[in-house]
């Protein structure tokens, strides 16, 4: 079964607890959380804290993008803060090995994630190594962007490598995906979904109504 990571740069950060709730109430398996630098992407979000508050009143499975410049320092603090997934960016890695030994290390599931432009054979190396891909479909910053579709491929690549190689990684998708192409990624082998806008900007009905199908998707 297909999981659903809603991102929380989307929700409304005025109800964070209660959208937190709510989407875990809809059918939320896991919470995407966007940690932002103004450096390697045009935005800032979040530190470690919001993980570590989310942790104190709910034990769902927080799913930590790392969307910053300098990975290596904010691994620790996030795994420390109750973190279930790191990720960061193959194009902000300069030892990747290093980074995906420090976060099993601290016993956080470990992942890596490439950018629209960014070819799966940049990564080759890591797919052994790594639990989970995150494949974005926009260019990371901002939410609410329109989907590159072109990145889909790479999706149906990385799940022919990981059926031929026997790997097992998980394959997640980031980037303007909601109720009218999220059938796209699933058939081409995605297992979680991230959607920002396409979740937080539905009433809890609709909300429910896409959980329902990712979740039941055959």
């Amino acid at each position: 079964m297909a999981l659903l990571s809603p991102s929380l740069l989307s929700a409304d950060f005025y109800n964070l607890g209660k959208e937190i709730e709510q989407s875990i109430q809809c059918g939320a398996d896991w919470l995407h959380i966007d940690v932002m630098d103004f450096h390697f992407v045009p935005q800032l979000s979040f530190g470690a804290k919001i993980v570590e508050d989310i942790k104190k009143h709910n034990p769902v499975f927080c799913d930590v993008h790392l969307m910053v410049t300098n990975p290596q320092d904010h691994i620790i603090p996030f795994a420390k803060a109750g973190a279930d997934l790191i990720n960061f960016h193959a194009e902000a890695a300069i030892h990747g090995d290093r980074l995906i030994n420090l976060i099993k290390e601290n016993g956080v599931l470990s992942g890596i994630t490439i950018n629209p432009a960014t070819p799966v054979d940049t990564i080759k190396h890591y797919l052994p190594l790594v639990d989970m891909i995150l494949v974005m479909s926009v260019n990371p910053g901002f939410s609410g962007q329109k989907c590159i579709e072109y990145t889909f491929n790479k999706i149906a690549e990385l799940d022919i490598i990981r059926k031929e190689f026997g790997y097992t990684y998980t394959i997640q998708i980031d980037g303007g995906i909601n109720s009218s192409n999220v059938k796209n990624v699933l058939k081409l082998g995605a297992d979680i979904i991230v959607a920002g806008s396409g979740f937080f900007s539905l009433d809890n009905d609709k909300r429910k109504d896409f959980s329902d199908l990712i979740h039941n998707y055959q």
